[in-house]
C-alpha cells in the first residue's frame, strides 16, 4: 500500500478518527481529535456552539477561501422501551433500515456504552409466502433484559443516541472500508491539505479556513450556521458520491461513476462555473484523473449552504466516489482519496498564481 501522500501518522490518525463514533449532534469527541492532528498546520481555530470546528490559516488576510467536509455520522435514537424490554428506534440521519437486523449497536448512555443487538426473528419462524421486510417501525435492539425497568437501569432512555461499532479496515491493499466514510473522509482529506501546504511551506494570499462542519446528515445545519460566521468569498466543499457500477444502480438515472478513477468534479446550480472551472483545469494540468457527475436541483451536500449563504458565495463540489453509502461497510479507493487531497491542494495553488480573484466576488 505504498503512497505518494499518506504518511503512516496520516493513517493511523484516519483509523482512529473513523472509529471514534460522532452521530449527529454528538461530534464533539471526533472534532477534538480533528482538532489536535491539525494543530501544527494552522494559526489558529474557531468552533461554534454546535461543533463545527474550523482551522484558519493566515487569518489576517482580505479574502476567505473554505475547504470543507461534514463530521457526523448517520446513527439511532432510542424512540421507546416495551414493558417486555425490546427497544425501537427512530433515525438521526438517514440510518438505512434494512441493513439494521442483526448488527451488533453501541448504545451510548451517562453510564458509557451499552452493547446492543437488532434482533430480527429466525428464518425458520417467518412465513416464507409473506415474508415482512425490515421497517424502521419494526426493527428492535434486544440488550439481554427481561423487562422495561431492567432497561432504565442500565441507563438507556428515550433519546439515547446509537451506533454501530464496525472498524476500519483495508480490502486489497488499496480499498478503506468502515462506517462513516461518509463524510469522515472529507475531514480527514481537508487535514491532509492542510498538512501538505505546511509540509511544502506554500504561503497563500488568502485566508484558508478548513471547516469540519456539523449536522450535514439532517439537513446542511452545521454548513449553513458557519458560513455566516465565515463569511467566505469562496468554498470548496468535498463529500462522497455513489459508486454506481455495483448491482441494482441504473446509470441511466445515476450517471457513471467508478472507483479508482478519480475525483468527481460536480456540474450543478449551486457550483460556480468559474471556480468549477479552475479545478477542472487544475486537474488537466496536473494530470489527475477525474469524473464528472450532473446533479439536478440541489447537490444535497454542504455545497448548497455554502453557495446560497451571505448574499451568494463562489462554490464548487469535489467528490470521493464511494461504494455501499449510509451502511457499515462503505468503500472508497485509496488512489482516489489521494487524488482528491491532490485537486484541493493544487486548486489552492492556482489561485495563488492569479492576480484575478473576481469569481469571488
Amino acid at each position: 500500500m505504498a503512497s505518494t501522500i499518506l504518511t503512516k501518522k496520516s493513517l493511523t490518525f484516519l483509523e482512529n478518527y473513523l472509529n471514534n463514533a460522532a452521530p449527529t449532534g454528538y461530534e464533539w469527541d471526533g472534532q477534538k481529535m480533528w482538532m489536535e492532528y491539525l494543530t501544527p498546520y494552522v494559526d489558529e481555530f474557531i468552533t461554534d456552539t454546535y461543533g463545527t470546528a474550523v482551522g484558519v490559516i493566515n487569518p489576517e488576510a482580505k479574502y476567505k477561501v473554505v475547504i470543507e467536509g461534514h463530521a457526523d455520522e448517520i446513527s439511532w435514537y432510542v424512540n421507546y422501551i416495551s414493558d417486555n424490554g425490546l427497544i425501537y428506534v427512530i433515525r438521526n440521519g438517514g440510518s438505512d433500515h434494512q441493513i439494521a437486523p442483526s448488527k451488533v449497536v453501541n448504545i451510548h448512555t451517562k453510564n458509557g456504552i451499552i452493547k446492543g443487538v437488532f434482533g430480527w426473528p429466525a428464518i425458520h419462524t417467518r412465513n416464507k409466502g409473506k415474508e415482512e421486510a425490515p421497517k424502521p417501525d419494526n426493527i428492535f435492539i434486544d440488550v439481554g433484559c427481561e423487562d422495561k425497568e431492567g432497561v432504565e437501569k442500565l441507563g438507556i432512555h428515550v433519546g439515547c443516541v446509537i451506533t454501530y461499532p464496525d472498524s476500519f479496515h483495508i480490502l486489497n491493499n488499496d480499498k478503506f472500508v468502515c462506517r462513516a466514510l461518509d463524510n469522515r473522509m472529507g475531514g480527514f482529506m481537508i487535514a491532509e491539505v492542510a498538512r501538505l501546504l505546511h509540509l511544502n511551506k506554500k504561503k497563500l494570499p488568502f485566508g484558508l479556513y478548513i471547516t469540519n462542519s456539523v449536522q450535514e446528515e439532517i439537513g446542511l445545519r452545521g454548513a449553513q450556521m458557519i458560513a455566516d460566521r465565515i463569511k467566505p468569498n469562496a468554498a470548496i466543499v468535498t463529500d462522497v458520491t455513489h459508486d454506481t457500477t455495483t448491482p441494482m444502480i441504473d446509470k441511466k438515472k445515476e450517471g457513471h461513476i467508478e472507483l479508482g478513477k478519480g475525483p468527481v468534479i460536480a456540474y450543478a446550480p449551486a457550483v460556480q462555473q468559474n471556480l468549477r472551472d479552475l479545478i477542472v483545469d487544475t486537474a488537466e494540468k496536473n494530470k489527475i484523473p477525474f469524473q464528472r457527475a450532473a446533479l439536478s436541483r440541489a447537490t444535497g451536500t454542504d455545497t448548497d449552504a455554502f453557495a446560497y449563504s451571505n448574499g451568494g458565495v463562489a462554490s464548487a463540489l469535489i467528490s470521493l466516489p464511494l461504494r455501499y453509502m449510509h451502511t457499515t461497510v462503505e468503500m472508497v479507493h485509496q488512489e482516489d482519496v489521494e487524488n482528491v487531497i491532490k485537486l484541493i491542494y493544487e486548486s489552492l495553488l492556482q489561485m495563488q498564481d492569479g492576480d484575478d480573484f473576481s469569481y469571488f466576488n
